[in-house]
């Protein structure tokens, strides 16, 4: 069971004011969250870890399209352009 010194300890490490009240209701709280906690430990102990088949997933490098293929088309909906550069607003002085 949490115990008042511990509630005490973790509000000095939190850097937080926790009035005498607030200790009575925090360790209740803690209590049950530690109780949940552990519940959910003792079931992934014992639940078995499938893994999935492993296959190699690398493919060769390949050049899928001519360089500038799409080019235009993208900077036709630019707002503004530079040659095949977009123009875009200075944002560094």
């Amino acid at each position: 069971m949490i115990e008042k010194k511990d509630i005490e300890k973790l509000a000095l490490l939190a850097r937080i004011e926790v009035s005498e009240a607030e200790k009575e209701s925090l360790a209740s709280s803690i209590e049950s969250i530690l109780g949940y906690v552990g519940q959910v430990t003792s079931v992934s102990e014992k639940a078995e870890t499938v893994l999935p088949p492993l296959r190699n997933v690398m493919r060769e490098d390949e050049i899928r399209h001519t360089e500038g293929e799409f080019t235009e088309a993208l900077l036709e909906n630019a707002p503004a352009r530079d040659g095949n550069y977009v123009e875009v607003k200075k944002i560094l002085s």
